[in-house]
């Protein structure tokens, strides 16, 4: 075959997006002097979307040098963009940076009116975004797609469009947020767009649904991904990350063994070629389902790789000291999270987390005002998991300052929001504490059935820390941290003894009956005689 011949099939493997045949073809030694810059690009398209970065790298820089030859500016700084990208998501800042900064000079040089100085522009408006600068961000997006409408590139548009969507998420425009990206969407799953930025869309707009706990949607745009990237066979970005969102969904729809099997799949994909990006998010994500199933040194271990990949490993790490018993270590690393973190989304994982841990810790003041900025999170970002996620923790503060009527209603709230949005594990945590408040109330046989219905979900999950845990109110001590004193004052109380009678038996004052009765109720988290004597009984104290 001839060198024309050849290079024509390998053209025709790029429109059929037969990226390693595309590859194979393009990287024959026989058709490097008639390759065009245009050629080039397919080549790195093809390196890339196979996984090899290095061979991707240097189709890119010797299109961008055969564009400069040409004296096409415009498009050698695009390349310049992509370049820097590609880099930047292999942790080579350096190197990218030094890309990023001659695809600014070529535009700045020339007074460029192109799609790379649109492309550039989403890169501002994206840092933006990160740093709190929302308002400026959508604007920057919005010069960018008034560029991308000027040269007709479809990619841009979208970019530009989905980075204005994300604006508006953070600045609380939810409706119109995720209108947005709804609309963008389209474009992406009908293959309007190149496979990069189809890619990067993907991922981008599930990352969004999560940050906004939005289920629904992430399990909706998930299970595009999974076919878009099925369909190429030789793909390797974004499949990886694609099977850890999988697995995200997975778990909260309480499929864990599914999702371990979808996570451990990811990680592979993941480390093979190295240095993906997403690995740090796939090492967290698998933690995450160790942790909750009680396996506790394979998830302290996965912690450590997630930390070493620069990946946060916040709340869960946090969580997995407090379940470990070192609620003090627990304090001070969900604190720094939450002092370090400015973004509202992200803010509110901590936060959740932030209250258990302090009301294991005894601070109420501290859950309670990690509570209270939830509430307010939730009028910005109106999703209804965070929703439900708020009331859990007002509910769960409630329960610990010893207002059983008050926490009722809220975590009532909470377990109808979770139980419509199918996520069985957090729902029934909501139940337990319902439970726990109900028998507070003295509602025995309705507090049973909430505590029996979470007692099965978490045998049928696996979730075996929350089996081992006993029904009583957030922060409240064991049987175990009463003192001999105070067991025999609540033995007494449980047979009927007034403060008189047990003082009289105990050779004590009616004063120091009342003080060791008021600790028994602070330490079980109960605020009446009669629950203290329930929760006597039901842990077999008398």
């Amino acid at each position: 075959m001839d060198s024309v011949a050849e290079l024509e099939t390998a053209r025709q493997a790029l429109r059929r997006q037969a990226w390693g045949h595309a590859y194979a073809r393009l990287s024959e030694p026989s058709l490097n002097a008639v390759l065009t810059p245009e050629d080039l690009v397919g080549l790195f398209t093809a390196a890339y979307l196979t996984g090899r970065d290095a061979e991707s790298f240097d189709a890119l820089e010797r299109a961008h040098r055969q564009y400069l030859r040409r004296g096409n500016s415009a498009q050698a700084a695009l390349c310049a963009f992509w370049l820097a990208m590609g880099l930047f998501l292999r942790d080579q800042r350096a190197r990218g940076g030094g890309w990023m900064a001659r695809a600014q000079r070529l535009i700045s040089e020339q007074h460029l009116e192109c799609a790379a100085r649109g492309w550039l522009l989403t890169a501002e408006g994206r840092r933006s975004v990160e740093t709190g600068e929302y308002v400026s961000g959508y604007d920057t997006f919005e010069q960018a797609l008034d560029i991308g409408r000027r040269v007709g590139d479809a990619g841009l548009i979208a970019f530009a469009r989905h980075g204005q969507g994300r604006a508006l998420l953070r600045m609380g425009e939810v409706d119109a947020g995720l209108a947005l990206l709804d609309e963008v969407m389209v474009s992406v799953t009908t293959g309007e767009l190149a496979p990069l930025p189809t890619g990067m869309i993907y991922c981008s707009v599930i990352e969004a649904c999560q940050e906004i706990f939005d289920l629904h949607r992430a399990g909706e745009w998930t299970a595009a991904l999974s076919g878009w990237c099925a369909a190429q066979q030789d793909l390797v970005p974004f499949r990886g990350q694609c099977l850890v969102h999988r697995s995200q969904v997975l778990q909260a729809r309480g499929a864990w063994s599914d999702a371990m099997r979808e996570i451990r799949l990811a990680r592979q994909r993941l480390s093979d070629p190295p240095g993906q990006a997403p690995l740090g998010m796939a090492l967290y994500q698998q933690a995450e389902l160790h942790r909750l199933r009680g396996e506790f040194d394979e998830a302290e271990e996965l912690y450590g790789q997630t930390d070493l990949r620069g990946h946060s490993t916040q709340p869960g790490f946090a969580l997995l000291r407090l379940a470990q018993g070192h609620t003090t270590t627990a304090a001070t690393a969900i604190r720094q999270a939450v002092d370090e973190e400015t973004n509202e989304a992200n803010r509110a994982g901590l936060l959740s987390a932030q209250v258990e841990i302090m009301l294991a810790n005894r601070d109420t003041a501290a859950a309670r005002k990690a509570a209270d900025e939830l509430i307010r999170t939730t009028t910005t970002v109106g999703a209804r998991p965070l929703r439900a996620t708020a009331m859990h923790a007002r509910g769960s503060v409630l329960l610990a300052t010893h207002e059983p009527r008050a926490a009722v209603a809220a975590l009532r709230e909470a377990c109808t929001l979770w139980s419509e949005l199918d996520v069985p594990y957090e729902a029934a945590r909501s139940r337990v504490l319902l439970g726990s408040a109900r028998l507070l109330l003295g509602d025995e046989d309705t507090a049973r059935l909430e505590l029996d219905a979470a007692e099965s979900v978490f045998r049928a999950l696996g979730a075996t820390p929350d089996l081992r845990q006993p029904s009583r109110a957030p922060g409240a001590a064991s049987a175990g941290e009463l003192t001999e004193r105070e067991l025999q004052v609540i033995a007494l109380v449980s047979a009927g003894k007034s403060n008189r009678d047990i003082a009289t038996q105990l050779v004590l004052s009616e004063h120091t009956v009342r003080r060791h009765l008021q600790n028994v109720f602070a330490k079980l988290g109960v605020s009446s005689r009669a629950a203290a004597t329930r929760y006597a009984v039901q842990h077999n104290l008398v």
